[in-house]
This record gives C-alpha cells, structure tokens and sequence, in this order.
C-alpha cells in the first residue's frame, strides 16, 4: 500500500460540470454560526487556499476560465454559509498553503491526503476518500482486465502516483515474469487521456479515483470506471495547528451538512460521491 501524497505534477483543469452547487440553497445554522472566532466573525469572510488546478475537486473554470470549481469550492462554500460567512476561495500554489494558515487563509481545501507529517504541522477535518482507480471504454470491448496488463496500452498522468510506483511496479513484474512489458502512455493533460481512451488507443488509464469519477460524467459515459478502488486515504480540511477551535467547528459543520443532505449534492454534482465519508473527524489517525 503506497500512501497517496496528493501532488499537482501535470494536473490540468478539464472543464467543468453541467451545473455547479448553488451554496444560496444552504441556510445558515444559527447555533453554529454563534460559535464561530471573534476575529473570523468580524472580519465576515472565510478566506480559503486551494491550488486550482487539479478538477473536479478545485479548478478555475466558468464563462470567463478564472472562476474557482469543484466540489472542494462548493464545499468551503457550503461551510461558510452554514457560519453565516462570505467564502472567497484564493488559487494558491499547493505547497505554500498549509504553512500559510493562520496569517493569510481560515482554511485550506485542495484534495490533502492525510498523513502524519503533515498532522504535525496543521489540524485535519476529514472530509473525503479518495484512491486509485481505473477506466476503460463503456462496455470494455478490448475484455481488458486489471488481472493481466502485461503487454497492454496503460495511459496515465505524468508525475501521478499512478505512473510511478504503481505502474512501474507493475511492469517490472511483467518482466520480471517473463512477460510483454506495459506500454505506458504518459501524458500531462488528462483530458488528452479520456480521448485517447474513448477512441480506443489505449486499452486503459488509471487515475486518482474522483479523475475517473469525472472522467465517466465528461465523456457522457463513453468510458467507465473498472473493478474496485484501492490505496484509499482519508483527505481532510486543513486548519492552522493553534486554531483548535476552528478546528472542532469545521468538523460540527461537517457533520451537519453529511446528515442533512448537502454534503452528497455536492460531491453527485461532481459525479463523486463514491468518495464520500459518513463520519468527519479532526485530526484522524492515518494508516501512514
């Protein structure tokens, strides 16, 4: 088990979904929004750091391509209008945000694996499960399966997880066995991925899970996603390590916006909701 460090090498925006959340459908929770800091309460605005380059979590998309999207987006949305806050979600890049909390963002949302490093440095609100997983094309004609690769056309994101270790690994035993090596395809833009896939050049790609959740409602199902997800981690909602406080009222939100409803509109608008948690909690133990 390769513990998923989330990572935007050659991640790419891929458009967005038919009809984003509308975060003025969720109402503001009076006895919650009373419990929110003294300072965040005057200043009216939760401000939130998330690299927006890695869809459908968090991407800049909309008429005019620098609208902040994904279900990360409507989700820091969601929370703010539960406290009764304004939301403005900032583009930030990816290694800058968690030493930034505190000073310049409340919050940073943008698809952080959970693991103990990084629990040192800042609190986590679990929020989200995300792992690998794979795709082929609707009906998979080529018969392709997860049990047999070797000699096969594998496309996959440069620099992902995906490509190194998992693939390498796995080519290195088809050699190692005797067998055709993998044809890996490695490509910067997923979205050049789902074409290849869906004209049938490749016979598969792996991705991280909510990629291939996205990938299906994109292609309008031309490809679909193929056996389970594995190498699952929890993601969480990242607060400065003094704001324990903060911390503890994200994950009341949290838990108010899993029970009423809101939390899988979101992540369905998104065609995610296989990585939805049912129980948020701060600061959970990781498996590394």
């Amino acid at each position: 088990m390769h513990q998923r460090l989330r990572d935007r090498r050659g991640s790419q925006p891929s458009g967005s979904a038919s009809a984003s959340f509308d975060p003025s459908t969720v109402a503001k929770d009076d006895s919650l929004a009373s419990q929110v800091p003294a300072a965040l309460k005057s200043k009216g605005t939760l401000v939130v750091g998330s690299d927006t380059s890695y869809a459908p979590a968090e991407f800049l998309g909309g008429s005019d391509n620098h609208t902040p999207m994904g279900y990360d987006v409507d989700l820091a949305k969601a929370i703010g209008a539960t406290l009764g806050l304004k939301t403005d979600v900032q583009t930030a890049d990816f290694t800058g945000i968690l030493p930034a909390l505190g000073p310049k963002y409340d919050l940073g949302i943008s698809s952080f694996t959970i693991n103990k490093e990084r629990l040192a440095a800042v609190n986590f609100v679990s929020y989200f499960n995300a792992g690998t997983a794979w795709a082929v094309q609707k009906g998979n004609p080529k018969k392709f399966s997860l049990d047999d690769v070797c000699g096969k056309t594998i496309g996959v994101q440069t620099g992902t997880v995906q490509e190194d270790p998992d693939l390498k690994d796995r080519n290195a035993k088809c050699t190692a066995a005797g067998k055709p090596a993998i044809n890996i395809v490695s490509l910067k833009a997923q979205t050049d991925l789902n074409t290849r896939l869906v004209n049938g050049s490749i016979d598969a790609m792996a991705a991280d899970s909510p990629i291939i959740g996205y990938a299906v409602q994109q292609t309008k199902g031309a490809v679909e996603k193929i056996g389970d997800t594995y190498d699952s981690a929890p993601q969480g909602i990242a607060i400065a390590k003094s704001d324990t406080a903060l911390a503890d009222l994200v994950q009341k939100v949290m838990t108010k916006l899993i029970a009423d409803g809101t939390y899988k509109k979101i992540l369905d608008t998104w065609n995610n909701s296989e990585g939805a948690v049912t129980k948020s909690e701060v600061n959970p133990t990781p498996s590394s």
